[in-house]
């Protein structure tokens, strides 16, 4: 399965215990996982921001940046989303060729879906993993 992780679900697995800490630390490696230097840029920067924390001492983070597939994101005609770091989500996405996108953003989850692409919470997301194995 082709994944796209928004910045808030990898933000909640490093910072707190809990659902997403399990996605990003079980389920995570053993998918393709595909990101973008913007979003990369974003997860940094919020990091830093917000919880004082420096991207390049966290191990796990290190480890999903070893694993990403790094995109190139597709230019959309038009907005989608009314945060435009939200289009950056579907942009990555869409030049990954993503099956999936995980995320806790409620702008992102309205859609459901975008060009194909479903766009699941976390608990949608071990749900559907759960299933399919």
């Amino acid at each position: 399965m082709k994944v796209v992780c928004d910045t808030n679900v990898l933000i909640a697995g490093l910072v707190a215990e809990g659902l997403c800490r399990d996605i990003v630390k079980r389920r995570l490696p053993t998918l393709e996982l595909f990101s973008s230097p913007a979003l990369l840029d974003e997860l940094a920067n919020k990091l830093r921001e917000k919880f004082g924390l420096e991207p390049d001492d966290l191990p796990i983070l290190a480890a999903y940046r070893r694993k990403v597939v790094m995109v190139r994101p597709t230019v959309l005609p038009k907005p989608v989303c009314r945060d435009p770091d939200d289009d950056q989500v579907l942009a990555t996405a869409s030049a990954a060729r993503a099956d999936v996108i995980l995320t806790g953003d409620n702008d992102l989850l309205a859609l459901k879906a975008h060009r194909g692409i479903r766009i699941v919470s976390p608990r949608q997301f071990v749900t559907r993993l759960d299933q399919s194995d």
